[in-house]
């Protein structure tokens, strides 16, 4: 009674008409109960061997890297998981790799024929040295043992010497891809030609900005002749002086040949006389007006009176003579005060006076000078004449320029040998026809002509008002935004509908920077000009042309010969 009381209170009741539980039953639960245990065991091992590795040792304090060595056992750990079949395999696969490269490489350079027959040969010779490694004997044992006969050292030496030779290939190859890589072939190619381009452009500038200087130069002997005269004027004034003496009356007789030169080069300022005066019929019917400034008067007038030219008259006098030029009345002078207009001209600094190569030549300050602007103020300097031949001082006259005086200038104030053919030499190249006023006023395709032999008629200048006309545009241009300066462009505005072409056999140009102009062309005209920056009185003279103006020289006069001019 006792028992069954005991089992009543651990064993939960069952309904009135339940038996007492068996023996299976219990044996049932228990065995469940252990094998869930165990299950559950199992599980959680399993689990710890999978995650432990996502977790760095350390994390656990069981590291086995301090200060960042690894131990021993690290090191042996790695050497389990790479084996030295595997190292030796993919050292074979390796050095096979980079053989075959060296044959193919060998293979394309015998197929283009390249010129340099060695690199053929470097790649023969480098896939001939892996399979002479790979069959060496030392070595021939690590292909014929088993993974665990391989020795350790004997791989590592041959390690060595395979990543050698892989080093060797790589060096050989980066410094021959040029001859196979079409690719890197045209990028070089393009990079050299931009290279020497800008090398080109950078040469141009110097070489533009080198002739500008030598154009401006003087010569030595040119320099010693002016002081030599000019001594000899300081030493007689009362020789060579017109001073206080009553002008001439052939100098301001209209039924004479006049003509205008405006020059401070004495050597080039006598050449134009004297060629005009030995290739002339009646020299004394001739009259040269010769100004120059005021530095140069005493070794210009000393010039001219030693000698006699045939009876022809010569006139010098410097500009300052004439009261009337000055900055309140010439354009020109005025605007030589603005500190932008002569930075423009005389800058010193290399890379900002080549900045415009192109009109580089209009940088020459003698478009500054009173000089180079005189032509237009001939009807105010020469009052009393109808006629006047204007020659710049960079001609030689080769015949008898008389006809001129007869031409018929159809009421025009210009006449003058026009230079366009083609699209060349037209208005357009030498003004601003973006500028309204310029595009209203002119065409583009109108015809230029050429400064250096020009016959005016005064009469129909002063008619025209064209000094008047010279002034209004030359005002206008005083910030250069009409045209890029110098003589023509103003004169071709000035002149524009009142010049009268000649025939171009009057007047040849080109002889200071063209060598192509044929002699027969030259020995034709009458006028032939070195105008560009060759001049003939320079060391960098067109040598075929200099002849034609040095015969001109007056080589007699003892100065001349005391400053070995021309040697």
């Amino acid at each position: 009674m006792a028992i069954n009381l005991r089992r009543s209170q651990r064993i939960p009741a069952q309904g009135r008409d339940s038996g007492p539980p068996s023996w299976s039953s219990i044996f049932t639960f228990r065995f469940c109960a252990l094998s869930l245990t165990i299950t559950v065991s199992v599980l959680f091992a399993f689990s710890f061997l999978f995650i432990a590795p996502l977790f760095p040792s350390d994390s656990f304090g069981f590291s086995n890297v301090q200060n960042g060595v690894k131990t021993e056992s690290n090191r042996r750990s790695v050497l389990a998981l790479n084996t030295l079949k595997s190292r030796l395999d993919q050292i074979q696969r390796q050095a096979g790799d980079h053989r075959s490269l060296a044959i193919a490489y060998a293979s394309y350079a015998r197929k283009l024929k390249l010129d340099n027959a060695k690199l053929v040969r470097v790649f023969a010779d480098l896939s001939q040295n892996y399979t002479s490694l790979m069959s060496h004997p030392s070595y021939r044992t690590l292909f014929d043992a088993d993974a665990s006969a391989i020795d350790e050292a004997v791989l590592r030496k041959f390690e060595k010497e395979v990543k050698e030779r892989i080093k060797l290939t790589r060096q050989v190859i980066a410094e021959a891809k040029e001859s196979f890589d079409n690719q890197l072939k045209i990028h070089k190619l393009k990079d050299t030609i931009f290279a020497l381009n800008e090398q080109l452009t950078k040469s141009k500038k110097q070489g533009a900005f080198s002739s500008l200087i030598a154009a401006k130069s003087i010569p030595k002997s040119l320099h010693c002749l002016a002081l030599r005269l000019m001594e000899e004027r300081i030493a007689y004034p009362e020789k060579y002086t017109d001073e206080g003496k009553p002008t001439k009356p052939e100098l301001e007789d209209p039924k004479l040949y006049h003509y205008a030169i405006f020059s401070d080069n004495v050597v080039a300022a006598s050449v134009v006389v004297n060629s005009a005066v030995k290739n002339t019929k009646e020299p004394w019917k001739h009259v040269f007006h010769v100004v120059t400034d005021k530095m140069n008067l005493g070794a210009m007038q000393v010039m001219f009176k030693m000698r006699d030219y045939n009876g022809a008259h010569i006139d010098v006098k410097a500009v300052e003579d004439y009261k009337f030029l000055n900055s309140s009345y010439v354009p020109v002078l005025k605007q030589l005060e603005s500190a932008n207009l002569q930075k423009f001209y005389f800058e010193t600094k290399l890379e900002k006076a080549t900045k415009d190569t192109t009109n580089m030549k209009f940088r020459n300050p003698k478009y500054l000078s009173i000089l180079n602007h005189l032509r237009f103020y001939l009807p105010e300097m020469y009052p009393t004449l109808h006629k006047i031949l204007f020659l710049d001082d960079d001609i030689v006259v080769q015949k008898d320029l008389t006809a001129l005086w007869k031409i018929d200038m159809d009421g025009k104030v210009n006449g003058a040998v026009e230079t366009c053919f083609g699209s060349f030499h037209r208005y357009a190249q030498y003004m601003n026809f973006s500028h309204p006023l310029i595009k209203a006023k002119f065409s583009p395709k109108a015809c230029a002509w050429a400064y250096g032999m020009n016959f005016f008629d005064l009469d129909a200048w002063r008619r025209e008002k064209c000094t008047e006309e010279y002034h209004y545009w030359q005002n206008l241009n005083e910030n250069r935004t009409l045209w890029k300066l110098g003589t023509l462009p103003p004169g071709l505005i000035t002149y524009y509908s009142t010049t009268k072409p000649l025939d171009k056999s009057w007047h040849v140009l080109g002889l200071g920077y063209n060598p192509s102009i044929s002699m027969d062309e030259i020995n034709n005209a009458a006028v032939i000009h070195y105008n560009g920056n060759m001049k003939p009185w320079l060391d960098i003279a067109i040598t075929q042309f200099r002849p034609l103006w040095t015969r001109y020289v007056d080589y007699e006069n003892e100065f001349v010969q005391a400053c070995n001019f021309g040697l």
